[in-house]
């Protein structure tokens, strides 16, 4: 009997991906789990399993090849049956073929079928090479000891260690703008098929699609951004006087992250235009927080949305960002995590950016952007001082949002990051 092999569903508003490589190739024996193929949608990687013993007797579809949802791209015969065709086209008799194979061969073929159970998992493999884990050492949780990412993400989690330079804030990566985004990683990318001063390289589907996303929002939207500066110093003071308290009792550093946050969601509340978004003639006003947290990785920027965030507190907010930001790294974001958010904030102040615009994230229709923080001098109280600013820069849709109201939501934002103590009573 032959089974088809089809593209699974990958998950609302996909439908298709990009066959990345082939675990098996066409005459390899196959046991139902075994990964076969490994596809690149937009979003996240999907792993293709066998779901029956076999071989694997034809590959339709080659490294490269866009493919659908629901299309075939192999064909696994039963194993008994490919081996009574193979036997029938040499002449010979089902049972001459059985009654041919020595011991020493069925031997083989059972440790071919337990090695194979055994092989990591491609994700799990890749993963292990981005972090230079030697997967050897790390031990699989499925009954035949396959190594899977969770495997390795565990072993990460219990066994690499950071280096007293690397920092413990998340990092959040800059607003969706093409200068700032980092090139496709090689190693993720074909080889290149021209030399010499010129290379042509294919560009992967996240980065496809972020191309399409961004221009799809240049052009759909009225997109004006508006600008303001902040005072970090009373939020500076709170994390010198509090992180380590913080730290010892939630086990995760006390970032920027959260109080921007809570202030982004007391600025929605009193602006809930910047909560919307436009669906034909209407205005759809969401009356819950989603808010995206744009993270950058080799592959191209994402957001991960952090869901219901006026409901959390600032250390339940630092850990699901943290935690956001570590599995978008390591390409273990489920679909659902990248899916509905409201508004979007981003920071390009920890690649250096003093100033940009960004991009939204539509159909949203608002981005707040961050920047770094400097020491700059202002005028305070009829005197020059010195103060750790920071730029904002926040891009809405001004179709809904007038400039009045994107004003005003800025420096809403601005007062509460100023006096943290209201983010308590608004955020």
């Amino acid at each position: 009997m032959s089974v088809e092999v089809c593209v699974p569903a990958l998950g609302e508003s996909i439908v298709d991906a990009t066959i990345v490589s082939w675990q098996k190739k066409e005459g390899d024996l196959v046991q139902r789990g075994d990964v076969l193929v490994e596809l690149e949608t937009d979003k996240v990687n999907v792993e293709v399993n066998a779901e029956q013993d076999g071989v694997l007797q034809k590959v339709t579809k080659q490294v490269g090849d866009i493919v659908a949802v629901g299309e075939v791209i192999a064909v696994i015969e039963d194993s008994a049956r490919a081996t009574q065709g193979a036997a029938m086209s040499n002449g010979t008799s089902l049972v001459e073929t059985v009654s041919q194979q020595s011991p020493a061969s069925s031997t083989q073929q059972a440790l071919h079928a337990v090695d194979s159970q055994r092989l990591p998992s491609p994700l799990a493999r890749r993963i292990a090479a981005e972090h230079k884990v030697d997967i050897a050492q790390v031990k699989g949780s499925s009954p035949h000891g396959r190594v899977t990412k969770e495997d390795v993400i565990q072993y990460l989690e219990q066994n690499v260690q950071k280096t007293p330079t690397q920092s413990t804030t998340p990092s959040i990566p800059a607003a969706p703008v093409q200068s700032m985004q980092r090139p496709p990683s090689p190693s993720s990318q074909p080889a290149p098929i021209e030399v010499g001063r010129e290379e042509r390289i294919r560009m992967s589907r996240r980065r496809q699609t972020i191309a399409q996303r961004l221009v799809e929002a240049q052009q759909t939207a009225a997109i004006l951004t508006t600008f303001n500066e902040i005072d970090m110093s009373a939020i500076m003071d709170i994390r010198a006087r509090r992180k380590e308290t913080f730290k010892e009792k939630h086990n995760v550093s006390l970032g920027f992250m959260s109080f921007f946050t809570k202030a982004v969601v007391g600025a929605l509340k009193a602006f809930p235009l910047l909560n919307a978004e436009i669906q034909g003639t209407e205005i759809i006003l969401k009356h819950y927080y989603d808010i995206g947290i744009a993270v950058s990785t080799d592959e191209g920027l994402i957001v991960p949305v952090l869901r219901n965030a006026d409901r959390k507190s600032f250390a339940e907010i630092e850990r699901e960002i943290a935690d956001m930001a570590k599995r978008a790294r390591s390409n273990t974001l489920a679909l659902a995590d990248l899916q509905g958010g409201t508004f979007t904030v981003t920071n390009g102040g920890i690649f250096g950016s003093l100033l940009s615009t960004p991009i939204l994230n539509s159909p949203q229709v608002g981005i707040l952007g961050m920047h770094k923080i400097e020491q700059r001098p202002i005028a305070l109280n009829g005197q020059v001082v010195i103060r750790p600013m920071m730029y904002l820069a926040m891009s809405y849709d001004h179709r809904i949002v007038d400039g009045n109201e994107a004003v005003r939501f800025l420096v809403k934002i601005k007062e509460m990051v100023e006096d943290p103590e209201t983010l308590l009573l608004e955020g």
